[in-house]
């Protein structure tokens, strides 16, 4: 409403700012940070919400095909199998899909008695998950991506990623490695403050965030260099590893 109204709080050096949806931001960023890393291929991991034609489409168009999506597959996608190889003499384009292969739910049903045991690196340590690949179409890409379901005892999820030369091991430890963003959003919300802005001009907004970012980054440099580690605050049992608090405190 403040930039349809094209109040002077949302101008800066004298333009109104057009409006983004957050998947449109996401995309304006990833697109950002590739250009500072031209040479080599960016594979961004996100969650559901993020993980669709929305965001890959528009970032996919600029970037080619250095650009993949590694993200988690909703219960109720729809999966089918690959193309089939049009036949001599057959009328008509090629089919874009191969038959319907079911939900991701009635799939993990399917291929649970199939899974294999791997040994990944997951939440600092060495475990052994047991998990299924399968490429399949997905109709939200439009495009084939390599699915695997992860087993537990009594639950499964299942990650999907557009990069098809990963391994089921790298597919489970970069997702695995996604958490670290959420405890960042803690970190720089909670702990920094970045959400108790009381500004409301757009330029203000803006190096509010920036300088709340800069503070978290110095930080967690300051706690590389220490030689010792910081002494928890609060003990957990079985847990020695030190939280950003424990940093920020000294």
């Amino acid at each position: 409403k403040t930039i349809q109204a094209q109040k002077e709080t949302a101008t800066i050096r004298g333009k109104v700012l057009p409006f983004q949806t957050k998947l449109e931001q996401s995309s304006e960023m990833l697109i950002g940070i590739a250009d500072h890393f031209s040479t080599v291929p960016l594979l961004a991991v996100t969650d559901s919400w993020f993980g669709n034609k929305s965001l890959w489409k528009p970032t996919r168009k600029v970037l080619g095909e250095r650009f993949h999506l590694l993200s988690r597959l909703r219960s109720n996608n729809t999966l089918y199998d690959l193309p089939g190889e049009k036949k001599p003499g057959q009328r008509g384009r090629r089919r874009k899909y191969g038959r319907r292969l079911g939900t991701t739910t009635e799939m993990a049903a399917q291929v649970q008695q199939k899974a294999a045991c791997y040994s990944v690196r997951l939440y600092g340590r060495q475990r052994d998950v047991v998990a299924y690949d399968q490429v399949v179409m997905l109709k939200s890409l439009q495009c084939p991506v390599r699915v695997v379901w992860v087993f537990r005892k009594t639950r499964w999820v299942a990650m999907f990623t557009t990069d098809l030369d990963l391994s089921v091991t790298q597919i489970i430890e970069y997702y695995g490695a996604r958490w670290k963003i959420e405890s960042g959003f803690k970190e720089l919300k909670q702990e920094i403050g970045s959400c108790k802005s009381q500004c409301r001009n757009a330029q203000a907004v803006t190096n509010h965030l920036n300088f709340c970012m800069m503070a978290v980054t110095l930080t967690w440099i300051y706690a590389d260099r220490l030689k010792a580690d910081p002494e928890r605050r609060h003990k957990v049992k079985g847990r020695t590893s030190f939280a950003f608090s424990d940093v920020r405190r000294i």
